[in-house]
């Protein structure tokens, strides 16, 4: 194993200060940048219309993410739609939930939110068949809300408000780092696009969750760090073992 002294995350800058990226950065003497793979542009008004939704003739709301809620209410404040107090919102987590107060009064509001997991947030749509659902997501998106949808019956509507795509990644050409650290299929594709002749030579990439480990086989690369895992449940904490052993630190 090669030494370990740079490192580049896929994603933005944590503006937490006690970030386990600082701490790593601080611990093992490591250069670690942040610069986003993929950026998310909101479709147009036109392009919402031309899906034929009726945001009003649902009873209750599907949020994943954060970006799902902004994009989602500014869709809404350009075709002047106003949600009705008896609107309900599903969430994913207690994060996502909470963000809803940028744009409603949530104490006053129906709000059921999972614990962490797309999986959490099923388990509470079952207790609530009879909704009439709107799921605003991306053009890329996880399979698991809209295939139990589907596969059990319920009444629904995916409404495609903001598109993910790659980021310009052109002031990289000329920059290396020991690590990659990717947290998306999305972020794999970022990378391949910018750079279609990419060799991974000595660089180590890191996957977080499973599909995008398949993401980085299907690529032909080589898959070093894969969290994940059980006596590491982070990014930080498998990047963490595997520093251990490549800068041979007891």
């Amino acid at each position: 194993m090669l030494p370990v002294k740079s490192i580049l995350v896929s994603q933005p800058k944590p503006n937490d200060e006690n970030s386990p990226y600082f701490k790593l950065a601080e611990k093992y003497k490591l250069k670690i940048d942040f610069r986003p793979f993929i950026q998310v542009d909101p479709v147009s008004i036109k392009e919402f219309r031309q899906q034929k939704i009726d945001i009003l003739k649902h009873t209750a709301i599907i949020f994943t993410s954060r970006n799902a809620v902004d994009h989602f209410f500014k869709i809404c404040e350009e075709m002047k739609v106003e949600m009705p107090a008896d609107m309900k919102y599903f969430c994913i987590s207690e994060q996502t939930s909470n963000y809803l107060q940028k744009y409603i009064v949530i104490r006053k509001r129906k709000i059921f939110t999972g614990h962490r997991t797309a999986t959490d947030l099923i388990e509470i749509l079952k207790k609530h068949k009879n909704e009439k659902y709107l799921f605003p997501c991306s053009d890329i998106r996880k399979n698991d809300i809209p295939d139990f949808l589907s596969g059990n019956g319920f009444n629904y509507t995916e409404a495609i408000i903001y598109r993910t795509v790659a980021s310009d990644l052109s002031d990289l050409e000329n920059v290396y780092y020991d690590i990659l650290a990717f947290f998306s299929p999305s972020g794999i594709n970022s990378l391949l696009v910018n750079f279609p002749e990419f060799k991974q030579n000595k660089t180590r990439i890191a996957a977080f969750g499973p599909t995008t480990a398949k993401a980085v086989k299907d690529a032909d690369l080589i898959l070093d760090i894969e969290a994940p895992l059980p006596n590491a449940p982070s990014m930080t904490g498998a990047i963490e073992l595997y520093i251990k052993k490549a800068n041979n630190i007891k």
